[in-house]
């Protein structure tokens, strides 16, 4: 498909936000590029806000937008939802703490909750972020298998550290061959063993995959994925279910991480909504209502690598003699299960059992409104993704597979489109995806899609492809 060459419509960004690119000009002489993660800058600057409510957000040049990134997902509830303050404020009256250092009654109370809705997680661990669960997972797995290189497939993000910081946004010149990926870095600083022990698949590609797996199943202990692909393009149910046949007969462990689809796609996030069981499974974001938690959960005897021994641990300075730390799988962090983080994650569950029907009847409608706004103005393309979750593309492709076919769409034109939204008031980060949660409103669905026939007609003039 012809791409359209665009001007961006930066010059009325930079008119409206100026208090925000003066903020980061005074954050850069804190922070190196005034930002503390990457993911939160975009050229010409990142929006600074200042308030969030429900579906809403206010910016430091108090500009309000109804808020779509809900940050990246976490927010399945909103911003400041009632029920979750009330829940957060008991617990700290109840408990007269917000930390004991010990283990207390929620980290058994919320894993049940969880348990219910992902069975899967026969035993469960808390982290303090999605990234801490990917990383538990796969150390768990090469305790269990004994195999230390790992499988992931390309576009996939899993954290940003070394083993899985490997092809999540290859040039696709150099990424090779569609069929058998290769193994690119994506940040300096890593040391070429990362990549070397990390096998890149294809996603959606059953037959290739199946190939790599046999090729390298006495090296590779674990196959990480996203069930959806960056919360948007899901995995075919036969390919699913083939690589989970395959991993099992090769005696390898697949991961599901569910960090950006549990909660999304349905309480049980994709693994429920598909009926495939993994081995392990991560979560994370919109379990905790948008405070800093991951869970790492799956089969027993996998998950039981991780039990204290007495005497093996790091910290114990009394070694048995029958034991030492090397003989026990290593897991801690003085925050995992916060119990203040745990009542909001409890209180996200009992709003959802109650609400995300409604969510996903937004998020559908919202979705059909776009669908027809493109079909309305023959632009080739429409949204992209399931449950409460999508993205938009321009493409002239029937279906978006992988990470190659997206970056076929035409990028520029999102992009453009992107900018022209946030000057009507309606916020993602630009070429981020959609979130919709319980706080968001018909009447913002309705103003939504007014925004995007209004940016389609000044992007296309009414005119086809």
């Amino acid at each position: 498909m012809a791409v359209r060459e665009v001007n961006h419509p930066t010059l009325a960004y930079l008119e409206n936000t100026p208090s925000s690119k003066q903020f980061l000009e005074e954050a850069k002489t804190v922070m190196p590029g005034g930002v503390t993660a990457n993911i939160k800058h975009f050229d010409p600057h990142p929006i600074i806000m200042k308030h969030g409510k429900g579906s809403i957000v206010t910016d430091v040049d108090n500009n309000k937008y109804i808020d779509y990134l809900m940050s990246y997902g976490s927010l399945v509830t909103g911003h400041g939802h009632e029920t979750i303050k009330q829940a957060i404020n008991a617990q700290m009256v109840e408990d007269g703490t917000w930390l004991f250092g010990t283990p207390h009654h929620l980290e058994v109370e919320f894993g049940k909750r969880l348990q219910n809705y992902f069975p899967s997680l026969e035993r469960l661990r808390y982290t303090n972020s999605g990234t801490e669960a990917t990383l538990l997972a796969l150390r768990l797995a090469a305790a269990y298998t004994g195999k230390h290189k790992v499988a992931k497939f390309e576009g996939h993000y899993h954290g940003g550290y070394d083993q899985m910081l490997v092809s999540v946004n290859p040039p696709v010149d150099l990424a090779g061959e569609e069929h058998a990926p290769n193994a690119l870095p994506e940040s300096k600083g890593m040391h070429e063993s990362h990549v070397e022990n990390t096998l890149i698949l294809p996603f959606n590609d059953l037959n290739a995959c199946e190939d790599l797996l046999r090729a390298h199943r006495n090296e590779i202990g674990a196959v990480m994925m996203e069930p959806v692909q960056g919360g948007i393009i899901p995995a075919d149910v036969a390919f699913m279910r083939g690589l989970r046949k395959v991993t099992r007969e090769l005696g390898i462990i697949l991961i599901f991480d569910e960090v950006k689809t549990g909660f999304r796609l349905g309480l049980g996030g994709a693994q429920t909504r598909f009926d495939i069981t993994p081995d392990l499974t991560t979560l994370g974001k919109a379990i905790g209502g948008g405070f800093p938690i991951g869970v790492v959960g799956g089969r027993k005897d996998i998950m039981m690598n991780s039990a204290p021994s007495s005497g093996a641990d790091v910290f114990d300075s009394s070694q048995s003699k029958y034991f030492s730390a090397k003989d026990v799988l290593f897991h801690s962090g003085t925050y995992n299960g916060q119990p203040m983080i745990l009542a909001a994650g409890m209180a996200v569950i009992n709003i959802l059992e109650k609400e995300i029907n409604s969510v996903m009847e937004k998020t559908n409608r919202l979705k059909e409104g776009i669908n027809h706004i493109f079909d309305y103005y023959g632009v080739e393309g429409g949204t992209v993704g399931i449950g409460s979750i999508f993205s938009v593309t321009l493409t002239n492709k029937e279906k978006i597979s992988n990470y190659r076919d997206l970056q076929q769409t035409d990028l520029a034109t999102r992009k453009e489109i992107d900018f022209r939204l946030l000057q009507k008031g309606i916020y993602t980060k630009p070429m981020n995806r959609f979130s919709v949660s319980t706080s968001h409103t018909d009447e913002d669905v309705d103003e939504t899609l007014i925004a995007f026939d209004q940016v389609f007609q000044e992007v296309f003039e009414g005119s086809r492809f």
